[in-house]
């Protein structure tokens, strides 16, 4: 079954379509830094609140506690995100500066290797002297093609902060949300937890949700699965919870 409709791909393999797209390349997509930050988030605040739960802390100490660690752990996750980004970014930066030195000072050399890429990839040997010598006739394309072919490295991908500032903001968002019901002032505390519980677990289910719709996989799997991952992290926070309150009784 066609993930979507021919006249959608025929539209898109225009060759105008083709060429703006070749332009204008997207880059990462930004997805995988918002559902890192949101579940990361909901994670790391209902760890908070399970455990709180779990050692019977007052209402006070779990929003003080989940706040500062909302704030600071989201800042922190979105701070190593770009670095790892930054790094990722210098990385590639600097193996382009190898290729041209490369290519500079042996220029026979780098051209066996672009002989040997293509010969690898099954042309045929007049076809491959011919590849050879177009790709080689421009630096800038000669370079990009041992940073695509021999590498492996996309230059179109690292944008440091904009992961950063994905990061924090699905982090904040959705961290939030295990925090709501503490704000409501609900009678019981165990139905501000109760509360805590199934908001925490809709944002997991959402978030899985909307990662399998992009990427164009089972939603319902994906729901379940993002879901199941952070069920896991709070019962071990409120198992820790419960059994620091029993040891320090």
């Amino acid at each position: 079954m066609p993930l979507r409709p021919t006249r959608d791909l025929l539209e898109e393999h225009r060759t105008d379509r083709i060429r703006a797209r070749l332009e204008r390349p997207r880059g990462q997509s930004s997805l995988s830094d918002f559902v890192l930050g949101g579940v990361d988030g909901v994670v790391t605040t209902f760890a908070v609140v399970a455990g709180s739960a779990g050692g019977r802390l007052p209402v006070s100490t779990i929003i003080i506690l989940g706040l500062a660690n909302l704030m600071a752990d989201g800042f922190s996750m979105a701070v190593s995100n770009y670095l790892g980004t930054r790094s990722r970014q210098q990385e590639v930066a600097r193996a382009r500066k190898d290729e041209e030195w490369q290519v500079e000072q042996h220029p026979e050399g780098e051209r066996r290797e672009i002989r040997e890429i293509f010969a690898r990839k099954g042309f045929e040997p007049g076809m491959v002297d011919r590849i050879v010598e177009v790709i080689t006739s421009d630096r800038k394309v000669w370079v990009d093609t041992m940073m695509a072919e021999e590498l492996r490295l996309s230059e179109v991908s690292a944008r440091p902060l904009r992961a950063a500032i994905v990061t924090f903001l699905a982090f904040a968002l959705f961290g939030s949300i295990p925090l709501l019901p503490f704000f409501l002032g609900l009678r019981h505390f165990d139905q501000m937890f109760g509360a805590s519980i199934g908001l925490a677990a809709a944002a997991f289910f959402v978030l899985g949700v909307a990662k399998g719709a992009v990427l164009e996989t089972s939603t319902f799997r994906a729901g379940i699965q993002t879901l199941t991952i952070g069920s896991l992290a709070a019962v071990l926070a409120y198992g820790i919870g419960v059994g620091l309150r029993a040891l320090l009784a």
